[in-house]
């Protein structure tokens, strides 16, 4: 037979018990022993557990059973500490003369020898096992761009392997099959496995990461906004609780797409309320992007010399493309400097009039060229903003995120409204100092009512189908 002992870290009368256990297994040939040590904060739920299984009646720390192995069965219960050393002084005439006060020090060691293998565990877990990344509507050309540039490491780092899962229905089945063979035919040593899926139940099981790339095909000559709001929201709803039952409790998800990135973010939080709030995110960056290439092609410079251009408001629907605090870099003019050295955008641009009629009316022909784009725009975003993520964005440069307000700049709470923020240390942060204008300040009301809308018609749909279930 095992003795088996389990109590929590930092029990005195467990580390009294396991000592006298080491002892008799150390000096009788035929005396096994077994430790599980539970973390304090786990050991009432394990017990719990525990006794439920095998019809036990036990409450306190430790609990010690044999375990019989060459009968099978459930094990036989002895009981706690005092059970324990009454069973060594009847059968082996041996017990425990340990102080009260040895019996506290040895349980503060025992505790912090627990945290550390449970620390070391976690790293050699890591390790071992990929970080697990679902990609929703799998069959779209970003998907298929998007792939090659998470598998390099430069997203996550060249230390750390990747397991994909391409999720889409079963029409699309053939083409989730052919990016599945190209993926491995291309061998990214840090790509340890890509795998399609079409059954929905078993979407986002242990998901670190989940980038939803769902889209509807806007036609309002054949259906109404409401009607895509509906579909919309409809995907939330089927998703947002399979997050909730299978990914990991830390996933991030990135809500990107031609349409209504803002509000597939907003209802995936709304249906999945467990859910982090600052682990949904939506994708700003392809915007962004194209507004820079916008104005360096006016300035006759590199695209990657303009920083610091804002996104405001709905990424997907009407949006604000605010100037007020863009920097150049490297620009060629009659005043240089080191490469650190930046010049405000609008000192630089004495042509207002281009910027207030050409570029501000050229917003809806930008987002009309970043729908139409082949996917290699939004797929370099995703994984620009997902490098950020885990590894911080440049400490002066402004990121445009779509984010769950809390009230920042006046935008009502409970909407994802783009606004500026930088990425630190896993998490992000907004830059609530950044000062803003009269006019900005009205042109966020504006786009804030309209997402408030949209929201509202989300859930007006969804209530109206089911209506029992709302209630």
């Amino acid at each position: 037979a095992v003795a088996m002992f389990t109590g929590k870290a930092n029990c005195p009368y467990y580390a009294k018990a396991e000592l006298l256990a080491d002892y008799l297994q150390t000096n009788l040939p035929n005396f096994r022993v077994h430790k599980i040590t539970q973390h304090p904060d786990k050991w009432e739920q394990w017990l719990h557990d525990i006794c439920e299984t095998n019809g036990w009646e036990h409450s306190q720390s430790p609990i010690i059973w044999r375990e019989l192995l060459d009968r099978g069965g459930k094990g036989q219960l002895l009981g706690g500490l005092n059970d324990f050393l009454e069973y060594a002084q009847k059968y082996y005439g041996t017990t425990s003369m340990m102080l009260s006060e040895e019996m506290l020090d040895v349980a503060e060691e025992n505790l912090q020898e627990y945290l550390e293998i449970v620390k070391e565990d976690e790293e050699i877990k890591s390790l071992i096992n990929p970080m697990q990344i679902w990609i929703t509507s799998a069959s779209v050309p970003i998907c298929y761009h998007l792939i090659p540039l998470l598998a390099n490491g430069e997203v996550f780092g060249m230390t750390t392997e990747i397991s994909i899962h391409l999720l889409d229905t079963d029409q699309f089945k053939e083409i989730l099959h052919s990016i599945v063979m190209e993926a491995e035919d291309m061998a990214f040593p840090l790509l340890r496995s890509i795998s399609e899926h079409t059954k929905i139940d078993q979407a986002f099981i242990d998901a670190d990461i989940i980038i939803v790339l769902d889209d509807v095909l806007l036609n309002l000559e054949v259906q109404s906004i409401e009607n895509y709001i509906r579909e919309v929201s409809e995907i939330c709803q089927v998703y947002a609780p399979l997050i909730e039952k299978n990914a990991k409790s830390e996933v991030k998800i990135i809500s990107s797409g031609k349409t209504f990135a803002n509000l597939k973010a907003t209802m995936l939080r709304t249906y999945g309320p467990s859910i982090r709030s600052e682990n949904i995110i939506a994708i700003a960056t392809s915007w962004e992007n194209a507004a820079k290439a916008m104005l360096a092609r006016k300035l006759n410079m590199n695209t990657a010399g303009v920083k610091d251009v804002i996104v405001w408001g709905n990424i997907t629907g009407s949006k604000y493309i605010d100037l007020s605090h863009a920097k150049l870099y490297g620009y060629d003019s009659a005043i240089w400097g080191p490469a650190n050295f930046q010049r405000p955008l609008l000192n630089i641009i004495y042509d207002s009039k281009w910027i207030h009629s050409e570029f501000l009316s050229a917003q809806s022909t930008l987002s009309s060229r970043v729908s139409r784009c082949t996917g290699i725009l939004p797929a370099h975003a995703v994984a620009t903003v997902l490098r950020y993520w885990y590894h911080g964005s440049p400490s002066e440069e402004i990121v445009s995120v779509g984010i769950l307000s809390e009230g920042q700049f006046c935008v009502p709470e409970g909407i994802i409204f783009s606004m500026p923020v930088r990425f630190q240390n896993g998490n992000w942060e907004v830059m609530t100092e950044l000062e803003i204008n009269e006019g900005t300040q009205k042109v966020l009301e504006r786009l804030s009512h309209e997402l408030v809308q949209e929201k509202l018609v989300a859930l007006k749909e969804i209530n109206e189908m089911h209506p029992y279930e709302a209630e």
